[in-house]
């Protein structure tokens, strides 16, 4: 794998499947926080391995949790506290995840679901951290809340893309914007055909694992090139994966499957690129010492 490079946006370590160990081949990646008591845990996380970094925000499924608290403001003031700790410690990266998730109304309403995705943008322009950004079956008023607060955040990506060509243009008229992929973005035919269209420039990979693995059945398959040994984790093996659970390493089907539909044959310049997009927005203020930090963390460990 000499040559290349590769930052895995999603990882959910904080999920009961990953209380364990997990094969690694990439440079970092961020653990995602998906409620404050998780955001605690992600950043807790984080901090056991230099490679690891994280975000703090509130996933759209989960927004009920600001009323539910008796005090949304200070609920929401505990978000801030937790980023500032994380940011001092050199670990936040990212306000997230939030968003808005219409597949998914049983868990939250849509309009509780607006109301504290547009409350993150605050925490965002008082952090001046870009957003890690879920979007679901919502394209219309998710862009017109970032079209609102677009001048209160710094960049964000709009992780495990699945929409449609109209969605990820609407998404890509925002300057600031990125795409991220996973194997959920790469299982249809009509996914593929979206995937190639998205210019190399605006895009980032990533695997949300333990979801979102890239499955026999996906129409991306025929791409994948690396494979890994799986075993039942009851038989669990350091040289194999666990069998039926998305891994870090998997990153590198991802990158395979991108470049396989779009047709470009130097996967390690891809690799590159997407490595320097991830750094552009989660390390802008020096990219050249991003990528030292980071790799310095991988020869700690």
């Amino acid at each position: 794998m000499a040559g290349i490079r590769m930052i895995d946006i999603a990882v959910n370590f904080t999920d009961g499947m990953f209380k364990g160990i997990y094969n690694e081949c990439f440079d970092a990646y961020s653990v995602t926080g998906g409620s404050l008591e998780e955001s605690r845990e992600a950043l807790a996380i984080a901090e056991t391995d230099g490679r690891l970094f994280c975000t703090v925000g509130v996933h759209p499924t989960r927004c009920k949790e600001f009323e539910e608290s008796g005090d949304p403001e200070n609920h929401f003031q505990a978000l801030v506290s937790l980023a500032k700790e994380g940011i001092q410690k050199g670990k936040v990266v990212a306000v997230g995840e939030c968003g808005l998730d219409y597949d998914r109304l049983h868990f939250c309403p849509s309009e509780i679901q607006k109301k504290y995705f547009e409350k993150q943008f605050e925490l965002a322009h008082i952090t001046k951290l870009p957003m890690f950004l879920h979007m679901r079956a919502a394209a219309a008023d998710f862009c017109e809340i970032v079209e609102k607060n677009k001048y209160r955040f710094t960049a964000g990506v709009a992780h495990s893309f699945t929409g449609s060509t109209d969605d990820c243009n609407k998404l890509l008229s925002f300057d600031n914007m990125y795409i991220g992929i996973n194997g959920c973005s790469l299982k249809t035919t009509e996914n593929l055909d979206v995937v190639r269209d998205i210019p190399v420039e605006k895009m980032m990979i990533e695997t949300d694992s333990p979801y979102c693995e890239i499955k026999n059945t996906h129409a991306g398959i025929s791409f994948v090139k690396s494979t890994w040994p799986s075993k039942k984790k009851e038989k669990y093996d350091q040289e194999c994966i666990v069998k039926g659970r998305n891994e870090p390493c998997l990153v590198r089907q991802v990158l395979e499957v991108v470049a396989g539909c779009k047709g470009i044959n130097d996967v390690g310049n891809l690799s590159k690129t997407l490595y320097h997009n991830t750094c552009r927005v989660f390390f802008p203020q020096d990219l050249d010492s991003a990528a030292d930090a980071l790799l310095a963390g991988a020869n700690s460990s």
